[in-house]
């Protein structure tokens, strides 16, 4: 994994987990890497790891289990979906249909790509 300047790292972790999750790499009910060993294949703090984790457990993306480790939720896909899809409507889609009317874009150009 690279990490970008322009976001905390411990967001970007966040992403990545919740990427894997998407695209089934992780799925419900599997154990998701240690803070610890995800510090050592990432090159950072497990503090850093921890931030990520903190966030996706508060979402409850993830849960964890006394003594065992974390583990995915359920329904976290779905949660993952409903968050992104929120965030891309409200941040990312206006900006994008600005540039599609302001460069004359067709629907059709859009649907070749």
């Amino acid at each position: 994994m690279i990490f970008n300047g322009h976001k905390p790292i411990y967001l970007q972790i966040y992403d990545h987990v919740c990427e894997r999750i998407l695209n089934g790499g992780l799925r419900s009910g599997d154990r998701v890497m240690s803070v610890r060993e995800l510090g050592i294949e990432l090159g950072v703090n497990p503090n850093t790891v921890m931030r990520a984790f903190e966030r996706l457990q508060m979402k409850e993306i993830i849960a964890t289990k006394r003594g065992i480790g974390f583990y995915v939720c359920d329904d976290a896909k779905e949660k993952i979906l409903s968050e992104q899809k929120k965030d891309f409507l409200e941040n990312e889609a206006p900006e994008f249909l600005k540039k599609v009317e302001l460069y004359g874009i067709k629907i059709e150009d859009i649907l070749k790509v």
